[in-house]
């Protein structure tokens, strides 16, 4: 009896590290997504720097959220013997691996809204301080209950913060994050003549829509396996992420007028905002936080790029942050039993705990650049920016010259 209890236990937790494992590299695949989305919509003479950046940034993230930003979160370090950091099948390894890959996310967030104009040298710095130290500050304050502010919003409204994938912790923290930076860079130049947007053109739609398909292919790893372990699984959460995904594709269609950008967007804008409620949500419920993030998105973007002239590349914080914060709100909305959902939320501690991640990101985002900026300074002078930073930069260029 014993033998088959010890041949079970290993059965599980060999199980448990291959799901989670599966899950870390199809969220991985998805910083391939975060790349190509990023390459079709800049402009041609920046999509050498744009493959350059994720794949630096995620090299960086790794190193900074390894010594340093887990630790922070979650108290574990890996400076110990290969032997004990092999037990129960390494399980406690992949688990990093699996949460590495989103804290990645939050610079390849800010990447696509800085992108044409940020210097290389001095992103991979901030990436490295955001990842070590201000995105674990929030990720373990929500998901490992650090200085007791979970147990304050259950003491005083009966339920702590849920995020169960990530829309405030991720999104919407990179999001914001990434206004802040862009707040900081500054337009880029001959993107305004005389008070009105001049249109800056992707360069390629295909590569933009392969990017999105990407994204949104890992993303059901990035929400089903959130479960961390394969008896938490559940169907609920991939028919919920399926239709917010819908919703906001059919939103973006709509309100976007068949326009391919919107359209390659508005299931991602969906994406972002259910993961927060769907382990919780009926589906239709996720349906409505779907539509509503799609028609959001594509208000935000034409608000943020000709209202307020705010140059946002690609929109990172209306589809990250705005819709990261909406699906905080929804979770509290929809997640209630009267609304067919699981119930065990409350809306004042959902609208408490988005409200704070906005805060800390936007504070940190103005932290970091800022002390970047004065520093060594973030953004390519104006002959390097008019050359594009492929040349500039990487002194090679997209496409080859025969």
């Amino acid at each position: 009896m014993e033998n088959l209890n010890s041949a079970v236990e290993t059965l599980v937790h060999g199980s448990n590290t291959l799901f989670l494992l599966m899950g870390a590299v199809m969220v991985l695949a998805m910083h391939a997504g975060f790349a190509f989305l990023e390459v079709g919509t800049v402009r041609l003479k920046n999509q050498v720097n744009a493959l350059s950046k994720i794949l630096s940034d995620f090299a960086i993230s790794t190193l900074a959220y390894f010594f340093i930003g887990y630790w922070i979160a979650y108290g574990v370090t890996f400076l110990q013997p290969a032997a004990q950091l092999a037990n129960e099948n390494g399980y406690a390894l992949v688990k990093f691996f699996f949460l590495l890959t989103f804290a990645a996310a939050i610079p390849a967030i800010i990447s696509g809204g800085i992108a044409e104009r940020a210097r290389f040298g001095p992103q991979l710095c901030a990436t490295a301080l955001i990842v070590a130290f201000v995105y674990p500050f929030f990720e373990g304050l929500i998901w490992n209950g650090n200085f007791g502010f979970q147990e304050w919003l259950k003491a005083e409204f009966g339920a702590s913060f849920h995020d169960f994938a990530g829309s405030v912790v991720v999104h919407a923290f990179g999001g914001w994050l990434a206004l802040a930076a862009v707040v900081l860079l500054g337009q880029r130049n001959g993107r305004y003549r005389d008070g009105r947007l001049v249109a800056f053109a992707p360069s390629n739609i295909p590569f933009l829509a392969a990017g999105s398909w990407i994204l949104i292919v890992g993303w059901f790893g990035f929400n089903v396996m959130s479960a961390q372990s394969l008896a938490g699984a559940s169907g609920l959460v991939a028919v919920n992420s399926l239709l917010a995904m819908v919703g906001g594709t059919v939103a973006s269609l709509l309100v976007g007028r068949n326009d391919p950008g919107f359209l390659h967007n508005g299931p991602l804008a969906g994406l972002v905002a259910i993961c927060a409620g769907s382990d919780l949500m009926h589906p239709i419920g996720a349906l409505a936080t779907g539509l509503v993030a799609g028609a959001l998105f594509v208000w935000a973007f034409t608000a943020t790029q000709v209202r307020w002239k705010i140059d946002d590349v690609l929109g990172v914080w209306p589809l990250h942050g705005l819709c990261g914060a909406w699906g905080g709100i929804a979770c509290g909305i929809f997640g209630q039993q009267a609304l067919g959902g699981l119930g065990g939320v409350s809306l004042a501690s959902q609208a408490i705990g988005t409200l704070l991640g906005v805060l800390v990101a936007f504070a940190g985002g103005l932290l970091v650049y800022g002390g970047v900026k004065a520093a060594v300074g973030i953004r390519l002078s104006k002959e390097e920016e008019y050359y594009g930073a492929d040349l500039s930069i990487h002194k090679i260029g997209a496409l080859s010259q025969d």
